[in-house]
C-alpha cells in the first residue's frame, strides 16, 4: 500500500470515529522558524516561534540565505517543542499543513521538506498553505468571524484588500502599486535612524508627538479606487528629514512618526470602508504584521462603529508570522478531504487567488 492509499485510509478512519483533528502546522517563509498544535482548526494547543529579529537586525533587513540557513538550525527542536507542549506525539497527529508560498524560497523549502518528512513518516495528510491566508485565519484563531468579510492585509511585503466569500475562496479589491505599509515603515524608520523592525518604533514614537505638527500626503489615487501607494508619502518624509538636516534643523522624531503613521492610517482605514461600502459586508478583519499598530487598531475600531460594521484585529501574538495560523488556514481544507501530494514545492510567488485551485487530491467527496 503506497503512501497515498495510507493516508486515505487513516483520513476516513478519524472521520468515521468522530476522532478530534490535531493539525500540527510549520510555517518559514522568512525570518521565524514556527511550529504549532491546532485541535480541530481554532484551540491553540501550542505555537512556538524562534524569532531572527536580532541575527537580522545588524544588516537592516532580512538576509535570506541567513535565515535558510537558521531555520534548518532550528526546525527540529521548534517543532519538538511545538508537539512537548501540545502534549501530543507524532502519532496522534490528524494532518500537517506548512506554508509553500510566498516568501523567501529557500526559507520555504526548509519548512516544506520538513512538513512533506512528517507527513510521509506518519502517513498523515499534506496541506500547502498560502502565507497571507494564513494571516487572514490568525483572526479565527481568536473567535473571528465567519466570511463573506473583507481582509485588510498590511505587512512588510503586502497591503491589500481581499474579499473572503466563503472559507477558502479570495477575490482581490486593491493592491498596493508600489512599496506596502509596512515596507514603508522600515524605510522611514531607516531614514530616521531608528532600529530594524522599524513599525513597532515608529508606533511607540507616534503615540508620542503631535499628529499635526508635520503633516504629510494622502495618496487617494482615482475615485472609487482601493489600490494602495506609500511610495510618495515614503518620499516626502525623506525629503522632509533632507530638507530640515540642510537648514540645521532637526525635526522633533515623535512628530514626525506621528505625521507620517497619521498619514498611513489614514488611508488604509478609509480604503478599508469604502471596500464595505462596495461590498456590502458587515465583518472586517485584519491581518499580518501591521495589524499589530495600535494606531490602525483604534481608528478602525472607531470607523467600524461609526460606519455600522464589525472589525476584528488578532491577539498581538498572531499578527507576526506563526505556525498557529497556518494549521488554522489548513482546517478548511482537512475538513473538505483536500490533500496535497508528496510533491509539493515551494514557490516564492504565489497568487492567494490561485491557491484554492490546487492541485489537491481529493481524498473525500
Amino acid at each position: 500500500m503506497g503512501w497515498l492509499e495510507r493516508v486515505r485510509t487513516k483520513y476516513q478512519t478519524d472521520r468515521e470515529a468522530g476522532k478530534p483533528s490535531l493539525i500540527l502546522g510549520i510555517e518559514t517563509s522568512c525570518d521565524e522558524t514556527s511550529a504549532a498544535v491546532i485541535r480541530d482548526g481554532h484551540e491553540v494547543l501550542s505555537n512556538i516561534i524562534s524569532s531572527q529579529v536580532e541575527i537580522h537586525q545588524k544588516f537592516g533587513g532580512v538576509v535570506p540565505e541567513v535565515a535558510s540557513r537558521r531555520h534548518v538550525k532550528n526546525i527540529t527542536f521548534v517543532m519538538e517543542e511545538a508537539l512537548e507542549k501540545a502534549g501530543v506525539e507524532l502519532d496522534d497527529l490528524s494532518a500537517v499543513a506548512v506554508t509553500y508560498g510566498p516568501g523567501l524560497v529557500g526559507a520555504l523549502l526548509v519548512g516544506v521538506a520538513a512538513g512533506k518528512a512528517v507527513a510521509y513518516a506518519k502517513s498523515i495528510p499534506l496541506i500547502g498553505v498560502h502565507h497571507i491566508a494564513g494571516h487572514i485565519y490568525a483572526n479565527f484563531l481568536a473567535g473571528g468571524m465567519e466570511p463573506p468579510l473583507v481582509a485588510l492585509v498590511v505587512s512588510g511585503g503586502h497591503t491589500e484588500l481581499i474579499y473572503m466569500a466563503e472559507h477558502g475562496k479570495f477575490q482581490f479589491l486593491g493592491r498596493t502599486r508600489d512599496d506596502a505599509a509596512g515596507e514603508a515603515y522600515d524605510k522611514v524608520a531607516r531614514s530616521m535612524g531608528l532600529p530594524y523592525p522599524g513599525g513597532p518604533v515608529i508606533d511607540k514614537l507616534a503615540h508620542e508627538g503631535n499628529p499635526n505638527a508635520i503633516l504629510f500626503p494622502r495618496a487617494w489615487l482615482e475615485e472609487g479606487s482601493l489600490d494602495f501607494s506609500f511610495s510618495g508619502l515614503k518620499s516626502a518624509v525623506i525629503n522632509a528629514l533632507h530638507n530640515a538636516e540642510q537648514r540645521g534643523e532637526k525635526l522633533e522624531p515623535a512628530d514626525v512618526a506621528a505625521g507620517f503613521q497619521e498619514s498611513v492610517v489614514d488611508v488604509l482605514v478609509e480604503k478599508t470602508v469604502l471596500a464595505v461600502r462596495q461590498t456590502g459586508v458587515s465583518n472586517v478583519v485584519v491581518a499580518g504584521g501591521v495589524a499589530a499598530n495600535r494606531g490602525l487598531r483604534t481608528k478602525l475600531q472607531e470607523r467600524a462603529a461609526k460606519e455600522g460594521f464589525t472589525a476584528m484585529c488578532p491577539p498581538l501574538s498572531l499578527c507576526t508570522d506563526n505556525a498557529a495560523m497556518i494549521a488554522a488556514a489548513a482546517y478548511p481544507f482537512y475538513e473538505k478531504g483536500w490533500f496535497h501530494n508528496l510533491d509539493l514545492n515551494a514557490h516564492a510567488s504565489l497568487p492567494l487567488t490561485k491557491w484554492e485551485e490546487g492541485p489537491f487530491v481529493i481524498l473525500s467527496k
